[in-house]
C-alpha cells in the first residue's frame, strides 16, 4: 500500500483465510447447543462464472475431485446457477459429518483460487435448520473479506430476514468464527442451494 493510498482512505484488501473455514465444525456445535439449529448436511459455494476452455476444465476437475466418493455412498456434486448468473456448487454429507462437508468447500475454493479464479469466488455458505420449528440457517464465509455472517430467511416465502435469529447467531458465535463487522456486507443469499438441506 502507498502512501497515497493511506492519504485517500484506501486500505489495503485482506487476503482470503481459507484455513477459517476449518472453525465451521466448532460453530456448528455452539449454533446447536446455543440456538437449537442443527447442521443440514449441505453446503455449497458461489462464484461468477467465467466462460472458456480453462474453466470447463476446471469445473470438470472439481467434479471429479468431489465425486470421487459416490462409490462409497457419498452424494455427486450438483451444479446450479441462480437467477443472477452466479453459478453454486452444492455438497452433501450425513448432517453429522460437517467436518467433511467443510473439507470439501475448502477443496473447491481452493482449486479455484489456485487455478488464478479467485477473483470470481463470492461465497461459501454451511445450511442449519432448527429442530422444533420450519426455521433455516446458513453461515456464510465471504471469500474476500474472510469473515462470515448468519444468514436467516423467515420461514413465511417471503424475502425477509430473522435479524433477531442473525444478531442472537452474531454474539453466539463471537470466540468460534471471525464474524464481519460491517452488517452491510452481510448479503441475503436468497434461494441459495445448501440452505435447505438436500431434497427429501
Amino acid at each position: 500500500m502507498g502512501l497515497l493510498d493511506t492519504i485517500l482512505g484506501r486500505s489495503k484488501p485482506v487476503r482470503p483465510d481459507l484455513d477459517q473455514l476449518f472453525s465451521l465444525p466448532s460453530a456448528a456445535i455452539t449454533v446447536q447447543a446455543g440456538a437449537g439449529f442443527t447442521p443440514t448436511g449441505s453446503g455449497s459455494v458461489c462464484f461468477a462464472s467465467v466462460e472458456g476452455g480453462a474453466f470447463d476444465r476446471l469445473r470438470q476437475e472439481v467434479r471429479d475431485l468431489l465425486d470421487a466418493d459416490t462409490g462409497r455412498g457419498g452424494t455427486p456434486v450438483e451444479y446450479t446457477r441462480d437467477a443472477y448468473g452466479y453459478t453454486w456448487i452444492l455438497v452433501h454429507h450425513p448432517a453429522d459429518d460437517t467436518a467433511s462437508l467443510v473439507n470439501d468447500l475448502h477443496a473447491v475454493n481452493t482449486l479455484l483460487q489456485d487455478a488464478g479464479f479467485g477473483p470470481q469466488l463470492l461465497c461459501s455458505l454451511v445450511g442449519f435448520r432448527a429442530t422444533t420449528d420450519p426455521r433455516v440457517l446458513a453461515l456464510v464465509y465471504l471469500y474476500k473479506r474472510g469473515t462470515f455472517y448468519p444468514f436467516a430467511p423467515l420461514p413465511d416465502g417471503t424475502e425477509r430476514r430473522d435479524n433477531a435469529l442473525e444478531l442472537q447467531i452474531r454474539a453466539l458465535l463471537a470466540d468460534d468464527l471471525r464474524i464481519e463487522d460491517d452488517l452491510a456486507r452481510w448479503f441475503p443469499v436468497w434461494g441459495a442451494p445448501g440452505l435447505t438441506g438436500p431434497r427429501p
